[in-house]
């Protein structure tokens, strides 16, 4: 990735649609024309706003993947992009939890393809090295 200049969680603010806790990034470590890779550490907090009955599914790692894709869009485009999923296919998830995961969520998302009605993309999501989910999202802008 060539445009690497680290983007920090405040700036990642004016990037995503999220607000407050609902940003579940906490920077962008590279970025280019095609990809993403942020890193996250909100699935250890306690008030994470999609935990439920006091554990964190595997099931947010989307979510997780859906606000790298909308940094990257963003950065791309130069301002924020209002989207939503649109598709999601061949999700596997490798783990059950990651409320349990005492190390960073490593979020890396690949531009398959970009429209001007939505993008398509490939993503990963480890923690030290360790797979937990990948799989593909279409995003279709509103």
């Amino acid at each position: 990735m060539n445009d690497s200049a680290e983007i920090d969680r405040h700036a990642l603010l004016r990037l995503i649609p999220h607000a407050g806790s609902m940003c579940l990034l906490d920077r962008v470590v590279a970025h280019s024309e095609h990809a993403i890779e942020c890193i996250a550490r909100s699935h250890l907090a306690p008030d994470h706003p999609l935990r439920r009955e006091g554990q964190l599914t595997a099931l947010p790692l989307v979510e997780y993947a859906a606000q790298a894709m909308a940094a990257h869009g963003a950065l791309r485009s130069g301002g924020v992009q209002r989207g939503m999923l649109a598709a999601l296919r061949e999700i596997r998830f490798f783990v059950d939890r990651i409320d349990t995961i005492n190390a960073e969520l490593n979020i890396h998302a690949t531009r398959r393809i970009a429209q001007t009605t939505g993008s398509l993309y490939d993503f990963q999501v480890h923690a030290n090295g360790r797979p937990l989910c990948e799989g593909r999202i279409a995003i279709a802008f509103v």
